[in-house]
């Protein structure tokens, strides 16, 4: 059994006992983990009090061969996640972005580049940063990781451009926008304003300069949700709270 030293993001925390957690992380170097972190609970100790949810920290962790769970040794904070303490918007797209991590993800399957992508915009979320936008532009982030970024310029089945129109049709299940000779037949399309694929289009360059405009954030936020359950094949539960914000 290997001992490990990694950056996390913790996901998770279940009570095991009256000193330990059971904890999911989202970690650079290994992707998700569970580990079960004896005496986490208690106020002194190799962790003291380090584990907190949206937390980043420094863990050290012996890895189990089998499927059992990691034994984490040690953890030391390096930051809290603050806005939980002053705003509800910003509290419920930090568990959103938890959210999408556990389930875009599978255990011991890393993706650093996506690790990276949370942790900016967790401080983000932290330093006043627009909720919406930013939310939005971790969406894109996390689908271009895990290869289901739609397709927003071409056509997704013969590749011709679309562009122009001031509605698009767009296949939740296809995986992007559709032109009209290839929208016919198709299940799960919807139409959507040019003005929603053009903030996709934004966004998933990596811009949040865009401001989103009222009149678009409901149809946007519809597309995103419903995107993700095709994807996944149930809803998301923060997405109903996302809703609201």
């Amino acid at each position: 059994m290997a001992t490990e030293k990694a950056q996390a993001i913790v996901l998770r925390l279940v009570e095991f006992s009256e000193s330990s957690f059971v904890t999911t992380l989202f970690t650079e170097d290994f992707g998700k983990v569970g580990a079960l972190a004896k005496g986490a609970r208690r106020p002194k100790g190799p962790f003291e009090g380090a584990l907190d949810l949206l937390a980043l920290v420094r863990i050290v962790l012996i890895r189990k061969s089998s499927d059992s769970l990691d034994l984490m040794t040690e953890a030391r904070l390096q930051r809290r996640f603050r806005s939980s303490e002053r705003e509800l918007a910003r509290l419920y797209a930090g568990y959103y972005v938890a959210e999408l991590l556990s389930e875009l993800t599978e255990p011991g399957d890393p993706h650093r580049e996506l690790f990276r992508a949370a942790d900016a915009t967790l401080v983000a979320l932290d330093q006043d940063a627009p909720v919406q936008e930013t939310t939005l532009k971790f969406e894109l982030a996390a689908l271009h990781e895990v290869g289901h970024l739609p397709s927003l310029d071409q056509c997704v089945v013969c590749g011709v451009e679309v562009r122009g129109e001031k509605r698009v049709h767009f296949g939740l299940t296809s995986g992007g926008v559709l032109c009209d000779d290839c929208r016919p037949g198709r299940r799960g399309v919807v139409s959507v304003s040019s003005s929603v694929i053009a903030a996709l289009r934004e966004a998933s360059g990596g811009s949040t300069s865009r401001t989103l405009e009222p009149a678009i954030r409901g149809e946007l936020r519809a597309v995103m949700n419903n995107y993700f359950a095709h994807l996944l094949g149930h809803r998301l539960k923060m997405s109903e709270y996302l809703g609201a914000v």
